[in-house]
């Protein structure tokens, strides 16, 4: 274990993880494989989390994305390779956690193709990346779901060319293809990670009908995709900032770990990278994918950023001067027995403060700074 300024609060033997969010006394883990789904953790001691119900997955799927608000928890469906259950299809998955030791399924919304990969949940809308008829890769679209049994699209966005049916021109030969990642609300604006075609501001003041405002990509001169598109819900010495992460997959070609990005969205028509955070020393040499930077913790609760940093675990940065992070904190622990290396691959805050990491092949440990 290599730590500094965090210690470790409590431990979990769980199946690997693709999101961990904390809801009250209960912590939500959406897991990367089959047969696991999702697992309900009680952590009203957080020193002896345990697992109170669960929810499995059909072969060659997953639902490795979960959020909760009000009672209703939404899970994503997702097809993976191989052969799958014709009863199953991609989409968004809802269900009753009034009582979280007791998850009752409402209903599902379908959809073709590969189904949901990632979302945002503010208690009335779903705001997520789908596979799509007619369009080619996924686009970004918004569920009504204050009635999950008859859950209603409210509005859609896509980047021009992603239409087919509808005519439009593909305009990426030869290039890697449009794919909307996630997006994330606040206020009236959605803020939309795009893979590799960066990202993109949205005015949802209309939420039938997106608008387009600005957007910007590291790629391809830096050549891994936009994994999150984090707006800081404060002002920062008095600029509006956000946190743009890369992806440490998917590299268009050998090149150091993927960094993050502090971005000036003070004038939002013009976003303005300002300074990069990375551990000292990171950039220097070509490294294997899943080293580097794979999303900050959604949950922000001061200048603190916590990430999820793959191979280096949880790693903390203060933006408290946006144009000069510092790197305040990491936690590393030992990989689980018979894994090589760690792969932290979510991280979230509850609101006592504690922080909470998710290894995409096993474990969560909940942690906190000292």
């Amino acid at each position: 274990m290599n730590t500094h300024g965090i210690k470790q609060v409590g431990y979990l033997d769980i199946a690997g993880g693709g999101q961990i969010r904390v809801d009250g006394n209960y912590a939500y883990v959406g897991h990367m494989e089959f047969p696991h789904g999702t697992s309900i953790v009680d952590v009203s001691d957080p020193k002896k989390p345990r697992i109170v119900a669960e929810i499995g997955m059909p072969t060659n799927t997953h639902s490795h994305k979960v959020r909760v608000q009000d009672g209703l928890m939404v899970v994503n469906h997702e097809r993976l390779g191989g052969e799958q259950s014709a009863d199953f299809s991609g989409g968004l998955g809802f269900y009753d956690v009034s009582d979280p030791n007791n998850p009752k399924h409402i209903g599902n919304w379908n959809t073709p193709g590969k189904g949901v990969h990632r979302f945002d949940f503010d208690g009335k809308y779903v705001y997520f990346s789908t596979s799509i008829e007619g369009y080619i890769g996924n686009i970004m679209l918004i569920l009504d779901v204050s009635d999950p049994l008859n859950a209603t699209e409210v509005g859609r966005w896509w980047i021009p060319g992603q239409w087919e049916a509808g005519g439009e021109e593909y305009l990426w030969e030869g290039q890697v293809g449009p794919r909307c990642h996630h997006p994330l609300r606040m206020g009236d604006r959605l803020y939309v990670s795009y893979w590799h075609h960066g990202f993109f501001i949205l005015d949802i003041s209309d939420i039938s009908k997106p608008k387009h405002i600005s957007g910007f990509a590291t790629s391809p001169a830096f050549p891994h995709p936009e994994h999150t598109a984090l707006p800081i819900p404060f002002p920062v010495q008095g600029r509006n900032v956000m946190i743009l992460a890369d992806e440490d997959v998917a590299k268009l070609r050998p090149h150091a770990p993927a960094l993050a990005w502090v971005v000036d969205i003070t004038i939002e028509q013009q976003p303005l990278p300002i300074a990069t955070i990375q551990p000292e020393g990171q950039g220097k040499e070509i490294a294997p994918p899943m080293t580097g930077c794979h999303q900050p913790s959604e949950v922000v609760t001061g200048t603190e950023i916590p990430f999820a940093w793959f191979a280096q675990g949880l790693q903390i940065f203060d933006i408290a001067d946006p144009y000069a992070p510092k790197h305040v904190a990491w936690f590393q622990p030992d990989p689980a027995p018979g894994i090589d290396r760690l792969s932290t691959n979510d991280v979230t805050i509850d609101d006592r403060g504690l922080i909470y990491i998710i290894d995409r092949i096993r474990g969560m440990h909940i942690v906190e700074r000292v």
